[in-house]
């Protein structure tokens, strides 16, 4: 499994990718995201691949983008965050979380927090961000439909080993 930045040429993988009715409940679909990231320098789509099949997908936010949920100017905001609907249960959205962190420091080495929102009615995620190392300190925030919950990761080992 492998992280990429989205190029043009991956545009026949967002074409292919599912994701319901259901889904779109808690998340923007790759094609609206993209669209999105054309216009702002300071998104970015990220593709998660599986033997070159997209399997999950997601924006990383700098700057303004993660100014509504942090004030710390070195953090960036993942959004848009989902898993092809036929490759769900599979493993791919915890693999490709565990998979962020090195990614992200490799390619925004000024970075030191990774943030995320997710929709309160959305337990499933909240557990699977839990166990992939992201607190919840209980800061929440307005969103699109709802409240939503304010989760974090802190690149500093230093800083995740003090909070634990």
């Amino acid at each position: 499994m492998r992280l990429k930045f989205y190029e043009k040429e991956d545009d026949h993988l967002i074409e292919r990718y599912t994701i319901t009715e259901e889904q779109l409940r808690y998340t923007m679909s790759p094609k609206e995201s993209i669209e999105l990231v054309k216009q702002d320098k300071n998104r970015h789509a990220v593709l998660v691949l599986e033997e070159g099949k997209l399997v999950t997908f997601f924006v990383l936010h700098e700057k303004d983008g993660v100014k509504p949920y942090s004030s710390n100017k070195q953090a960036i905001l993942i959004r848009a965050f989902s898993t092809d609907f036929y490759e769900q249960e599979k493993g791919y959205a915890k693999a490709a979380l565990q998979l962020l962190p090195d990614f992200v420091l490799e390619h925004f080495p000024t970075m030191n927090e990774l943030v995320l929102v997710v929709n309160l009615p959305n337990t499933a995620a909240q557990s699977l961000y839990k166990k992939c190392g992201f607190i919840d300190d209980g800061r929440m925030a307005s969103g699109f439909r709802a409240e939503i919950k304010v989760m974090s990761y802190y690149l500093s080992k230093d800083i995740r080993e003090k909070l634990e």
